[in-house]
C-alpha cells in the first residue's frame, strides 16, 4: 500500500468529502483510526480538532479503532475492480457472507461515530492504487414528468395518515413501486422519467407513513416506529384501493422486495396483478445492532454509510450520492424500525409454495453486487415457487432503480412483459 500511503496526507487535505466531514467544531478531541493487515503494522490516520489530519504507520495499539482483515482479504478489497462483498468493509466483515479474521478492533462506539471517515479513507486508498473507478454513463433529463399528490389512508398499526404519492406515465400497465427501508420513493425518479416506461406504464410510488414526505400516522411516537407484515401489506392494499387501481403490478427492493413476496402470498387481500421482488427472498436473518437508533451516534452519518457499499462500484457517483442523501434524511428510528420487518420479521419459508403464478405472477430481480440479499438467496426462493421467474442483474447492487436506471429498466421491462404473458385472469 506504499503507493497510496505516501501521498495520503495530501489527498486527505485536498479531498472535498473528507474535509466536509472533519470541518466541524463538534470534533472536540482527537480520534485515530487504523487499517491493518493482520500480523502487520497499521496505516494510522489521526484527526485533530480544527480539521487537522495526519497520516503515519505503526502499531494498531495507537488507534482508537482498527479495521482489520487478512492480507488475502485486503488484496481482494483493494482490487481495481472489486466484487461483492469486497466492495465495502461492512460487507467484508459479514452480513450473509461470514468471513474469518475480519472485524473492527478497539472502541466500537468510536467506530460507529467515525465509520463514515473510515469508509472514505478506504475509498481513497483504493484510488491511490488504481485511480478513480470508471463509472457507467447514464441518461440525463431536462424535463421532469412526475406529479406529486397526497391521499388520506387508514393503515394497520400506524393509524390514519396523509400519504404522499407520485405518478408518471400514461401507459396501460399500472405499476406501484415501493421504496427500501428507511428511505422514500424518490428512488424511482430515474425510472419515472424514462421515456419507454412512461409509454408502457402508469407508474405510482408512495412514501410509507413517517417516511420521506408522508406524514406520521396517528399512532406514531418519535422513536417507536416498527414494521410488520400486516402493517405493510395492509397499507399497500389501502393505497391501491384509495387510488382506485386495477390489478397493478407491485415492485420494490430490499424490505419492499420481501413484502412483494408477501403480496403474492396474500394477493386476495391486495388484488395485485403480479409482483417484482428486487433483492427479495422468503427469509433473511442478520445480527441486529442499534447504531442506527443511538443517542451517541449520528444516524444521518451512520445509516447511509452502512448501506453505501451495497451498491455496484461503477454505478454513477451522482446516483450513489442520492441514495446516501435519502438515508441521511429520515427521522429518528425509522430505518431501525423498518429492519424489524426485513431482518427476520418476515418469514415465508413455509408459505411461498401457496403462490399461484397464474393469478399473481412473481419475477425476482436481484443485483449481483448486493451482499445483503444475494442473487443466490433470491433464486433459492424463486425455485420454491412453481412457475416463478428469476434474473440476476449485472452491474447493479441493492438499489438498482436508483443506482443506474439506464441499466435497470431493460430488466424491469422484461419482468413486466413476462408477468403480462403469464397472468391468466
Amino acid at each position: 500500500m506504499s503507493k497510496s500511503v505516501s501521498s495520503l496526507n495530501k489527498v486527505l487535505d485536498n479531498d472535498p468529502q473528507w474535509q466536509a466531514f472533519v470541518d466541524t467544531n463538534a470534533i472536540i478531541e482527537p480520534v485515530t483510526m487504523g487499517v491493518q493487515s493482520i500480523g502487520g503494522d497499521a496505516i494510522l490516520v489521526n484527526v485533530q480538532p480544527g480539521a487537522k489530519t495526519s497520516v503515519s504507520t505503526g502499531s494498531a495499539d495507537k488507534a482508537d479503532f482498527t479495521l482489520a482483515a487478512k492480507p488475502e482479504q485486503w488484496e481482494k478489497f483493494f482490487a481495481a475492480d472489486p466484487r461483492a462483498p469486497y466492495t465495502s468493509f461492512v460487507g467484508l466483515q459479514g452480513m450473509n457472507i461470514k468471513q474469518e479474521g475480519v472485524g473492527v478492533q478497539g472502541d466500537q462506539t468510536r467506530f460507529a461515530q467515525y465509520g463514515h471517515l473510515a469508509t472514505r479513507l478506504l475509498e481513497l486508498l483504493r484510488e491511490g492504487l488504481h485511480g478513480p473507478i470508471q463509472e457507467f454513463d447514464q441518461d440525463t433529463y431536462d424535463e421532469d414528468h412526475i406529479i406529486g399528490k397526497y391521499v388520506y389512508v387508514d393503515c394497520p398499526l400506524w393509524g390514519r395518515t396523509k400519504i404522499f404519492y407520485e405518478t408518471s406515465g400514461d401507459g396501460p400497465q399500472q405499476i406501484v413501486f415501493l421504496h427500501t427501508a428507511g428511505s422514500d420513493s424518490r428512488q424511482y425518479h430515474g425510472v419515472f422519467n424514462h421515456a419507454e416506461m412512461r409509454k408502457k406504464c402508469t407508474m405510482i410510488a408512495f412514501d410509507l407513513p413517517a417516511h420521506g414526505r408522508s406524514f406520521p400516522g396517528s399512532n406514531h411516537i418519535p422513536g417507536n416506529h416498527t414494521n410488520t407484515e400486516d402493517a405493510y401489506v395492509g397499507t399497500i392494499a389501502a393505497v391501491i384501493k384509495a387510488l382506485k387501481l386495477d390489478k397493478p403490478i407491485v415492485c420494490g427492493a430490499s424490505m419492499a422486495g420481501q413484502v412483494c413476496v408477501a403480496v403474492a402470498i396474500r394477493n386476495d387481500e391486495v388484488k395485485s396483478g403480479g409482483t417484482i421482488p428486487m433483492q427479495g427472498c422468503d427469509y433473511l436473518t442478520m445480527d441486529r445492532q442499534f447504531n442506527d437508533k443511538s443517542p451517541v451516534c449520528n444516524q444521518a452519518l451512520f445509516n447511509p454509510d452502512w448501506i453505501y457499499g451495497m451498491m455496484a462500484p461503477k454505478s454513477p457517483y451522482k446516483n450513489k450520492q442520492l441514495v446516501y442523501h435519502m438515508y441521511s434524511g429520515q427521522a429518528y428510528g425509522i430505518f431501525h424500525g423498518d429492519l424489524d420487518f426485513y431482518f427476520g420479521g418476515f418469514d415465508a419459508r413455509d408459505r411461498v409454495n401457496r403462490i399461484d403464478v397464474k393469478k399473481c405472477p412473481i419475477y425476482f430481480l436481484t443485483g449481483e453486487f448486493d451482499w445483503s440479499t444475494t442473487p443466490e438467496m433470491s433464486k433459492a426462493t424463486a425455485d420454491k415457487i412453481k412457475g416463478a421467474n428469476f434474473k440476476s442483474m449485472e452491474n447493479l447492487g441493492h438499489f438498482p432503480a436508483t443506482e443506474n436506471p439506464k441499466l435497470f429498466v431493460p430488466y424491469l421491462i422484461d419482468a413486466i412483459d413476462w408477468i403480462q404473458k403469464t397472468r391468466q385472469d
